[in-house]
């Protein structure tokens, strides 16, 4: 083969990743078939799982599907996991796939009303505090009955769109004309102060609604994706699950707003910049604009929007299907009633979700080594080993680390699958699982939001096009994540140890949550034979 060919293929290969990390990814496929020949199936096991984790840490780089995907298939073609343990991960997880699939591109349908609602906010609220918290508060909330990645997409959104008008006004540009904002060169050098303080103000609003959307996503099964699955395992309802949670949830969204004031009246690390009154000026001229030029059709779709949030809240709330069944009804009426019924149109809903789903994938490959070569299963002996009280704080901090580094959404799919497998064997009993499970969850969408690598929706925003816009950077989001990762996971830590056992002892006493049997765990006894 020429030299021209091989230069060709490898720069195909994972496309535009830098040279060393492409060298990095070909070393691991060449080394773990010499490791697991020399070495054993273990050391090899651990070794795939290191080498996933760095695809994980190194998504800025390029999309962990590609290069996570290629360790996946070594490893079944290795004989580390087989195809038929890998099916039995997925049919297990079935409902979190669907969730991801139909829920992400229903509420896609309801994206106007959702950009109307921030738009609205960050126009009717002057003080920046109170700015700060409401976007706080109202991505916690959409959070805890949508989807983290879909509300952190309707902020960029709105974040994008108003940037972008001032950008081209301050350029001395008709906005309506231009669609480049991504230089500063044509800005008047009378508008480049204004723009910088603008630019930190959107930074700081950004990663308030961040944090929000981890705050809100903690609490209910729909929330995070990890929620589902751990909820199936568990055999809770959407009540129960929220139930289970707030011992933990509740104080750490109270600790979270209390950071979040803080951080506006301290003025540290970026935060507390006011909206200019040059910016203000020309924010709500183009809103008086697009409120003139709103259609009685276009006030009606608004309304239908806000009609099937309503359904789905309920539904959620009640119970009344699975939840990806309940997002596919949201699809059908979101659509059908805004006037979306070509299929090119339908198809753009999906954009979002369906590579986190393959992605989401690739994870169970991993998960089903882990099972296949009992790699973690030490680790959870020595756990055990401990007292109960002990276990539920060494859940919670195992599982916040390897989350902060790695992603919230593999390392829960690991460590639930790890004590369902203890309940069955008998080395925990019911309750024991159910309070693990709650550190578990928690631990896993808590801490995470240290760095972009645990929360999807941080990636999502560190990777968007408003990022570079404003300025914001992987240390930068990391340093102004920092009081927030502190306080929260400290908070989270103590009400795990102190008030979890006695707030569920409660719940059982007024009946608002069951005793459950090992017998109801999703799938029991399904590992056993497998």
């Amino acid at each position: 083969m020429s030299y021209t060919a091989r230069k060709a293929i490898f720069d195909n290969f994972l496309g535009n990743a830098p040279d060393w990390y492409k060298l990095t990814i070909v070393g691991f496929l060449f080394l773990n078939p010499i490791v697991l020949y020399t070495m054993g199936p273990v050391i090899s096991g651990w070794l795939l799982v290191g080498e996933f984790i760095f695809t994980l840490a190194m998504a800025l780089k390029c999309y962990p599907l590609q290069p996570g995907g290629l360790l996946a298939l070594e490893a079944v073609f290795l004989g580390l996991t087989s195809t038929d343990t890998v099916m039995h991960k997925i049919v297990d997880n079935l409902e979190v796939l669907l969730l991801l699939i139909f829920m992400v591109a229903g509420i896609f349908f309801m994206k106007n009303l959702l950009l109307y609602l921030f738009s609205r906010i960050l126009l009717g609220v002057k003080s920046k505090k109170m700015l700060s918290l409401m976007f706080l508060l109202v991505a916690a909330f959409l959070s805890a009955f949508l989807d983290a990645l879909t509300v952190t997409a309707v902020v960029i959104s709105v974040g994008v769109g108003f940037y972008g008008i001032f950008h081209k006004v301050a350029a001395g540009i008709d906005y309506l004309q231009r669609e480049d904002i991504s230089t500063d060169e044509e800005v008047y050098e009378q508008h480049r102060a204004d723009l910088r303080q603008f630019r930190s103000f959107l930074r700081s609003l950004m990663m308030h609604a961040a944090v929000g959307t981890a705050l809100g996503g903690v609490c209910t099964l729909v929330g995070e994706p990890q929620n589902l699955l751990i909820a199936n395992t568990a055999n809770w309802e959407f009540g129960e699950f929220f139930l289970r949670m707030a011992p933990v949830t509740m104080p750490v969204l109270v600790a979270g707003i209390i950071v979040c004031l803080a951080l506006e009246t301290t003025k540290i690390l970026g935060y507390g910049r006011t909206l200019p009154d040059t910016v203000r000026e020309v924010m709500e001229q183009d809103q008086r604009e697009r409120e003139a030029k709103r259609t009685r059709k276009d006030n009606w779709s608004l309304v239908l929007q806000a009609l099937v949030g309503v359904w789905l809240i309920i539904a959620l709330a009640f119970h009344l299907g699975p939840v990806g069944l309940i997002g596919l009804s949201v699809i059908v009426l979101a659509s059908a009633f805004t006037g979306v019924i070509n299929e090119h149109a339908i198809g753009k809903s999906f954009e979002e979700a369906l590579p986190f789903t393959a992605l989401l994938t690739v994870f169970f490959v991993i998960v089903a080594v882990i099972f296949d070569q009992q790699l973690f299963t030490p680790i959870i002996q020595y756990i055990f080993s401990m007292d109960s009280e002990s276990q539920v704080a060494a859940f919670y901090l195992a599982n916040g680390l390897l989350s902060a580094i790695s992603d919230n959404v593999f390392v829960a799919t690991v460590y639930v699958g790890e004590i369902k497998q203890a309940a069955i064997d008998g080395r925990i009993d019911r309750d024991t699982f159910d309070l693990l499970s709650v550190a578990i969850n928690t631990g896993t969408n808590i801490p995470s939001v240290a760095t972009p690598n645990g929360q999807a929706a941080f990636l999502f925003l560190l990777t968007s096009g408003l990022a570079p816009l404003i300025r914001l950077s992987y240390g930068r989001m990391v340093l102004m994540a920092l009081p927030y990762t502190i306080v929260m996971t400290i908070v989270g830590l103590i009400a795990v140890m102190f008030f979890l056992q006695p707030a569920t002892d409660k719940l059982y006493e007024k009946h608002m949550i069951n005793h459950h049997t090992v017998e109801q765990l999703s799938g029991e006894g399904g590992d056993k034979g497998h």
